[in-house]
């Protein structure tokens, strides 16, 4: 049976993922609330491979290993941070030629061909997107993606980046879980339905 391919990504009403010139203010404000930290808990558990752009791994990989560290972070945070250190992580780079961190690849092939290899890989665990937002739509694109977790944020930025600016073939999800924070946060999880495939009649 083939791994699982999740993705996970916050975004705004408006559908978008970072604000004016780049401002991650309509999203980050509400990263820390506890529905957001229960959010990216169930996120990541089950997750044995995380797949990132080099963009977002910069990011990440150069914030959340010292969370780890951090004996006055929140416990949450904290596990999340030493799940990043721990796991498996493929970068997605065509510009970087050697890791800097660890338990770390780099992949220079298309995004869809690195996804399809580690579905079919032995190794057990889901393979989750984390927040690399051009990696997910061409996912999506490619009707790669079984599960998407997304935390939709009570701004809307009016301008800044928007996840679904391309056309996507049809779909059908099912909603699987849901959780509203006391600022209006919302989280939600879609399981994408797979039509069975035709039966035939000898």
């Amino acid at each position: 049976m083939s791994r699982t391919v999740t993705a996970n990504i916050n975004l705004t009403l408006d559908g978008r993922y970072t604000g004016p010139d780049g401002d991650l203010g309509p999203i980050v404000r509400y990263a820390t609330t506890e529905v957001a930290r229960r959010h990216l808990a169930r996120i990541w558990d089950g997750a044995t491979t995380a797949v990132l752009g080099r963009v977002n791994a910069q990011g990440f990989l150069g914030f959340w290993p010292s969370v780890a560290d951090n004996e006055d972070a929140h416990p949450q945070d904290r596990a999340y941070a030493q799940w990043l250190v721990d796991v498996e992580k493929v970068v997605l780079s065509s510009t970087l030629t050697e890791a800097p961190w660890k338990h770390t690849r780099i992949a220079n092939a298309p995004t869809t061909k690195v996804i399809e290899e580690l579905k079919e890989s032995t190794k057990v665990g889901d393979i989750l997107i984390n927040s690399s937002a051009s990696v997910i739509t061409r996912l999506l694109a490619a009707n790669l993606v079984d599960r998407l977790h997304l935390m939709i944020t009570p701004e809307i930025a009016g301008t800044g980046h928007r996840l679904f600016d391309t056309d996507l073939p049809p779909s059908r999800w099912t909603l699987t879980h849901h959780e509203t924070g006391p600022s209006g946060e919302t989280t939600l999880t879609y399981t994408r339905h797979h039509p069975r495939p035709p039966t035939t009649t000898k």
